[in-house]
């Protein structure tokens, strides 16, 4: 009866083991990384989750030699105590002696199959894919310690491995590789328009979005395009007359070569003719022609700036305005007034 007890005992420990090891695997595999970072904040398992991730291939040696430990013990312990305890049970049911043997090896081998596959493998991967961060803080701090017990036989076994692949021209990598490439996404907007997952007016936008990736503002900018510039003393009076002229609302201040500011003629609206426009100046954003639009766009942002200044090397070159920049990923038959 102790006997029976202690290898059930030992059973489910090992079953136990097993679904720990596989629930692991997953969760970091399935695991946001930008998920685990915003948690690390607060959380020590988070933080013990990420340091994991960063070692993935260490993490997988270790959830594959503790499932492979655990399934050669359930063969060498559970296994032959289930053949032992069913054979005498087919000989009682009169079964000759060696196929009540046979039939309590093949039964013993499905039971602990069973068991291992359903309960130490398909239900924690289950869980770990439908909960994969819950998962993976939950489950990271005992993975580690578990990784820093065995990490020499780990490396050794990594290291083997990673020459393994080598030999036949693969690179192995320490990190899964997380989200898309520009070029992978465009393939797969152009795959969900062909096959109508996405409406193909969609697309252009996404596809514009996408070319920011590459564009610098000097690939946006209009050479026939010119800004409004009034002098540095100029008046209320002057610039609304040089917004009425061009639809410019935003008017320049100051020589192109010593741009000293930037006026929206909305602020000058309530104010007297004769007063002097550069109390209403702004501070002007200057960016470099080679910048790239997706910078610019953070730029205009944080400074919140809707026209920039482009210069190459010294030399103005032109504005550039949300409006350019917007108009790109959103395009309509004719821009609105800058």
């Amino acid at each position: 009866m102790n006997n029976a007890l202690i290898i059930t005992a030992v059973t489910v420990a090992l079953i136990a083991l097993s679904a720990f090891f596989v629930a692991v695997e997953f969760a970091l595999l399935a695991a946001k990384r930008h998920r685990l970072e915003d948690a690390a904040h607060e959380s020590r398992s988070a933080r013990a989750a990420l340091r994991s991730a960063s070692e993935l291939t260490l993490l997988l040696a270790g959830s594959q030699l503790g499932i492979t430990a655990c399934t050669l013990a359930l063969g060498a312990i559970t296994k032959p105590a289930v053949h032992h305890w069913l054979t005498p049970v087919f000989e009682t049911w009169g079964v000759g002696a060696v196929a009540a043997d046979v039939a309590g090896f093949v039964l013993a081998l499905m039971i602990v199959t069973f068991l291992h596959l359903v309960v130490g493998e398909m239900a924690p991967k289950s869980w770990a894919i439908a909960h994969p961060e819950t998962s993976a803080t939950l489950l990271a701090i005992p993975m580690r310690a578990f990784m820093w017990v065995t990490r020499p036989v780990l490396r050794a076994l990594n290291q083997m491995a990673n020459w393994t692949l080598r030999k036949v021209g693969v690179e192995p990598a320490d990190q899964l590789a997380t989200g898309q490439s520009p070029d992978d996404l465009r393939h797969l907007v152009e795959h969900s328009v062909n096959v109508g997952a996405i409406d193909a007016r969609f697309s252009a936008q996404v596809a514009g979005a996408l070319d920011l990736q590459r564009l610098s503002i000097a690939d946006l900018l209009d050479e026939d395009a010119r800004p409004t510039v009034v002098p540095a003393a100029a008046t209320v009076a002057e610039v609304q007359a040089a917004t009425r002229e061009t639809g410019h609302l935003r008017v320049l201040v100051g020589p192109v070569g010593a741009l000293e500011g930037v006026i929206h003629v909305r602020d000058t609206l309530t104010e007297p003719a004769h007063r002097p426009a550069r109390e209403f100046m702004r501070p002007v954003l200057s960016l470099q022609a080679g910048t790239p639009v997706y910078a610019a766009l953070a730029a205009m942002r944080e400074t919140r700036n809707h026209l920039a200044v482009v210069d190459d090397a010294g030399a103005f070159v032109g504005v550039i305005t949300l409006n350019d920049v917007l108009g790109r990923l959103f395009p309509r038959p004719a821009d609105s007034p800058v």
